[in-house]
C-alpha cells in the first residue's frame, strides 16, 4: 500500500512537472541554445531567455507561428534579461511575439535594435513586440546613424514599450515603405513611453518617423502612447506616408512637433500638448499637403513659433518634388482647445519669398493654404495675448467658423475669423481648463461642416452626437475624473518616475591628485567643496558625471593646469557636467581649459561657470567632429589672455557643436583670435539651429589675431542675442555679421574703435537635401 502510494504521488509529481514544463516552454542560457530553439520551434512554442546579462547577442527570431499559437521569445523574469554590448534582436517570419527584453550599455552593430525584417527580404507580418525596455542603447559616436526601432511588413505591433535615451543621428522608431510587402501595413504602435531624447544639434532625430516621401499608403495606428522631453529635433513625429492616425497620444514638453509632413490623409485626433514657461520651443501640429483632419486636441502653454507652432499651416511650393513642401488643401481644424499658447494659430508658416535671392525657386514656399476650414475651435488666455493669429501669407484660402476666444478680456479683431466671449473656465488641474456646464451656451453654437459627423467623440470619448461644443471638451465632470497614468505606458516591471537625490557635500586639499580621486569617486550631483587657495593639475580632470566644484568665501580658488601640451584641465565626457563657481583656472599657451573627447561622445556635455577667472590657455573650449553641448553658460567672469576663445565649429552639413550658449556680465580681455566662433553649416530647418545671448558684458583689446576681420563668429547660427555690451579697442572690422530673416538681433551695444555690428538679411548657405 505504501509502495502503490509512492508511485501514485511520483507519478503525478511528474504529470505536475511536464505540464510546468509546458507551461513554461524551452530555458535557454546561451546564444547557442537560443539558436537552436529558434530553428526546431513550431507554432505555440516558446523560447525563454534565461535572466542574467546576454552580451554581444544578435539573435535573427524567425519562424512561423499561427494567430492562434504565435512562437514566443521572452525573459525568463521581465526586466532581468539584460540585452548589451554590440547586440540587436531582428524578426522574420508570422505571428511571433517578444516580451520582457531590456537593452543596455550597447549599442546595435547593424540596422535596427530591434527589427521587424531579417536581412534584406525576410520580413515579420502579424508580430508582436511588448513589454520591452531599450534605454540609452546609443553608437559611441553622435555622427553614427541608426534606427532603434524599424517596422517592416504588415500587421505588426509594438505595445507597452520604453524607449528614450537615443543621442545619435537617426529617427528613434522608423515605418518603412520601401516595397509593396511594406505598404499598407496597418502597423499598431501603442501604450509605449517615449522617454526624453536630448537635443541632438542637427537633423534626423525624429522620435516616430513613418515612409519616405514616397506618399504611399500605411494606416498605421500611433494611439495612446506618452512622449517625453522628445527634444531630438522640430519634427518629433514626422509623418510622410498617407492615411496613418494619431490618437489620444500625450506630448509631454517636447520642442518639437507632430508634423504631417509629406503625408495626406491623416488623422490627428485627442491628443493632448502640454508645454510651459521654461521653454520657447515647445511644439504643437503642423500641417503640410492634403486632406488631413485635426480634432478635439488640447494644448497648454506651447509657446514655439513657426515651425513649432501650436498649430501651423504651412505654405506649400509651385511644383514641389516629393521631399520639400506640397500646398495645403482640403485640411480641417475643428474641435481644439488652445490654453495660454503664445500665437496658437500660425498661417502660412514658411511663407520665404523674400529669400527668393539666395535660394532656388524649388524652395520658396509661396502657395498659402486652400479649402481648409477652421471650425468650433477654442482659444483662452489667462493673460492676454497681443497676437493669437500670426498670418505669413494670405488667408482667403480658409473658412473660418464659430471660433471662439477669450483673450483674458481683451477685444481681439485682426482678419474679424475669431469671435470675442468671456468663457467661464474651470482649471481641473495644473494643465487642464475646462469649460463651466452651466454657462457658455453660446459654445453651443458650432459649424456643421461637411462630413463633420465623422467626428464623433470629444477628447474623453464622450459622444457628440446630441450634444457638440466649441473646443475639445464637451464634458466638464469627465475632464474632472481624467489624469495622466503613467502607469500605462511602458512596461509594467519599469518605473519611469525620477528618483530624486540629495548630493553628498565632499570636499578636497590641494594634496596631490586628491582633487581627480574626489571627483572620480563622487557620485553624479555631488558638490565639492575646494578648501585650500592652490591647486596644481598635472592631468586632465575627467568629468563624466555632474560635479560642482565651488570656493567659499570672497578668495578663488587657484586651479592651475601643468599637464601636456594640447590636454584640456577639464576633459568633457558624455554625459559630463561640470559646475565652477568661484574658480580661477590658469594655463599655458599650448594648453585647453575645456574640451571634449577627441571621439566617440555618444551623449551631450553640460558647462556652467559662474564668477570664474580663465587666463592664458591655448583655447578656452575647442569643440571636436561629432561632440555637443547642450549648454554652456559662463556668467560674472573674466576670459583673458588666451590665444582663443570658445570655439564651437567642427561640424558641417547641418551638425554642429552646442545648442544653448549663453555669456553673460563677462569680460573678455586680449583674446587673440576666436572669441566666439558658434557655427552651423547649411540651410536646414529640422533643429533649434543653435541660441547664442550675449548679454552685458565686455570685449577689450581682442581679436589682434582675427584673420576674417570678425570678432563674434556665428555663420548659420538660429537664435543669436547681442544685446548690453561694451565692445572697446578690439582690432576688428566686424563686430558680428547677423542673418536679419532669422532670429538674430543686437540692442544697446557701446561701440568704441572695434568696428560695426552688420545685419545681413538674407544668407547663402549650402542646400542639405
Amino acid at each position: 500500500m505504501k509502495k502503490s502510494l509512492l508511485i501514485t504521488i511520483g507519478a503525478l509529481l511528474l504529470f505536475a512537472s511536464c505540464q510546468n514544463l509546458s507551461q513554461k516552454g524551452v530555458l535557454v542560457n546561451n546564444i547557442d541554445e537560443l539558436n537552436k530553439s529558434i530553428k526546431e520551434a513550431s507554432p505555440g512554442d516558446e523560447i525563454i531567455l534565461a535572466n542574467g546579462t546576454w552580451k554581444d547577442v544578435q539573435i535573427k527570431f524567425y519562424g512561423i507561428g499561427t494567430k492562434e499559437q504565435p512562437i514566443s521569445l521572452r525573459a525568463e523574469t521581465p526586466g532581468e534579461v539584460f540585452i548589451e554590448g554590440q547586440s540587436y534582436l531582428h524578426l522574420g517570419g508570422e505571428n511571433l511575439l517578444v516580451s520582457g527584453l531590456y537593452f543596455r550599455n550597447g549599442y546595435t552593430p547593424s540596422s535596427g535594435i530591434i527589427r521587424y525584417k531579417i536581412g534584406e527580404d525576410s520580413v515579420a507580418n502579424h508580430s508582436t513586440v511588448t513589454n520591452c525596455v531599450i534605454d540609452g542603447f546609443t553608437q559611441p559616436s553622435r555622427l553614427t546613424s541608426d534606427r532603434w526601432v524599424e517596422f517592416y511588413g504588415r500587421h505588426n505591433q509594438m505595445d507597452h514599450c520604453y524607449i528614450a535615451g537615443k543621442s545619435n543621428d537617426g529617427n528613434t522608431l522608423m515605418v518603412y515603405h520601401t516595397g509593396n510587402e511594406n505598404t499598407n501595413n496597418h502597423h499598431q504602435i501603442v501604450y509605449n513611453y517615449f522617454g526624453p531624447r536630448p537635443r541632438k544639434g542637427g537633423p534626423r532625430g525624429e522620435t516616430v518617423r513613418m515612409g519616405n516621401p514616397q506618399m504611399t499608403p500605411g494606416y498605421v495606428n500611433v494611439s495612446n502612447n506618452f512622449f517625453d522631453a522628445c527634444n531630438g529635433e522640430v519634427e518629433i513625429v514626422s509623418d510622410k506616408a498617407d492615411y496613418n492616425t494619431f490618437r489620444n497620444n500625450i506630448f509631454y514638453k517636447c520642442e518639437g512637433s507632430l508634423v504631417l509632413r509629406h503625408a495626406n490623409y491623416g488623422t490627428v485626433d485627442g491628443n493632448i500638448f502640454i508645454g510651459g514657461d521654461d521653454s520657447p520651443f515647445y511644439g504643437g501640429i503642423r500641417i503640410v499637403n492634403t486632406g488631413h483632419w485635426i480634432t478635439n486636441n488640447y494644448f497648454y502653454k506651447i509657446r514655439g513659433e513657426e515651425f513649432r507652432s501650436p498649430i501651423a499651416l504651412m505654405n506649400g511650393i509651385p511644383n514641389s518634388i516629393l521631399n520639400r513642401y506640397k500646398q495645403v488643401t482640403d485640411a480641417v481644424i475643428a474641435y481644439n482647445t488652445w490654453v495660454d499658447c503664445k500665437s496658437p494659430w500660425q498661417l502660412g508658416v514658411g511663407q520665404n519669398r523674400a529669400s527668393a535671392g539666395v535660394l532656388p525657386a524649388s524652395e520658396i514656399r509661396s502657395l498659402p493654404p486652400i479649402r481648409t476650414t477652421l471650425a468650433n475651435n477654442l482659444i483662452y488666455n489667462t493673460k492676454e495675448d497681443a497676437s493669437p493669429i500670426a498670418k505669413h501669407d494670405e488667408i482667403d484660402g480658409i473658412l473660418f467658423k464659430n471660433n471662439i476666444l477669450d483673450n483674458n478680456g481683451s477685444v481681439y479683431s485682426d482678419y474679424g475669423v475669431l469671435r470675442n466671449e468671456h468663457v467661464a473656465m474651470k482649471r481641473v488641474n495644473e494643465w487642464l481648463y475646462a469649460p463651466l456646464e452651466s454657462q457658455n451656451l453660446f459654445l453651443d453654437d458650432t459649424f456643421a461642416g461637411y462630413d463633420f459627423k465623422r467626428i464623433e467623440k470629444d477628447l474623453f470619448g464622450d459622444s457628440r452626437a446630441e450634444k457638440s461644443r466649441v473646443g475639445a471638451i464637451n464634458n466638464l465632470t469627465t475632464a474632472e475624473g481624467f489624469v495622466i497614468d503613467k502607469k500605462k505606458y511602458g512596461p509594467d516591471w519599469y518605473s519611469t518616475d525620477k528618483v530624486p537625490t540629495v548630493p553628498n557635500m565632499l570636499s578636497a586639499t590641494s594634496a596631490a591628485g586628491e582633487l581627480a580621486k574626489t571627483i572620480a569617486s563622487a557620485k553624479s550631483g555631488d558638490i565639492i567643496d575646494l578648501s585650500d587657495e592652490v591647486y596644481l593639475l598635472d592631468a586632465p580632470l575627467k568629468i563624466d558625471k555632474e560635479i560642482t566644484l565651488r570656493r567659499k568665501g570672497e578668495n578663488k580658488a587657484q586651479l592651475i593646469y601643468k599637464g601636456a601640451a594640447n590636454t584640456p584641465a577639464f576633459e568633457m565626457n558624455p554625459k559630463g557636467i561640470i559646475k565652477l563657481d568661484n574658480i580661477s583656472i590658469k594655463g599655458e599657451k599650448n594648453q585647453l581649459a575645456f574640451a571634449p573627447l577627441a571621439e566617440n561622445m555618444s551623449s551631450a556635455y553640460y558647462l556652467f561657470l559662474n564668477n570664474c577667472d580663465i587666463d592664458g590657455f591655448d583655447y578656452v573650449l575647442r569643440a571636436s567632429k561629432g561632440s555637443f553641448a547642450d549648454s554652456i553658460t559662463v556668467s560674472n567672469s573674466n576670459i583673458q589672455n588666451c590665444n582663443n576663445g570658445i570655439v564651437l565649429a567642427a561640424d558641417e552639413k547641418g551638425d554642429y557643436n552646442a545648442e544653448m550658449v549663453t555669456f553673460e556680465n563677462c569680460k573678455f580681455t586680449n583674446i587673440g583670435q576666436n572669441v566666439i566662433n558658434f557655427y552651423r553649416g547649411g540651410y536646414d530647418e529640422s533643429t533649434i539651429g543653435g541660441y547664442l545671448r550675449v548679454l552685458d558684458s565686455s570685449f577689450e583689446k581682442c581679436g589682434s589675431s582675427e584673420k576674417s576681420g570678425q570678432l563674434l563668429k556665428t555663420r548659420g547660427i538660429i537664435n543669436v542675442d547681442i544685446s548690453g555690451n561694451t565692445f572697446r579697442n578690439n582690432q576688428v572690422k566686424l563686430i558680428a555679421l547677423l542673418w536679419g530673416e532669422k532670429n538674430n538681433h543686437h540692442s544697446e551695444n557701446v561701440v568704441t574703435n572695434s568696428g560695426i555690428i552688420k545685419v545681413e538679411q538674407q544668407l547663402k548657405l549650402d542646400i542639405l537635401y
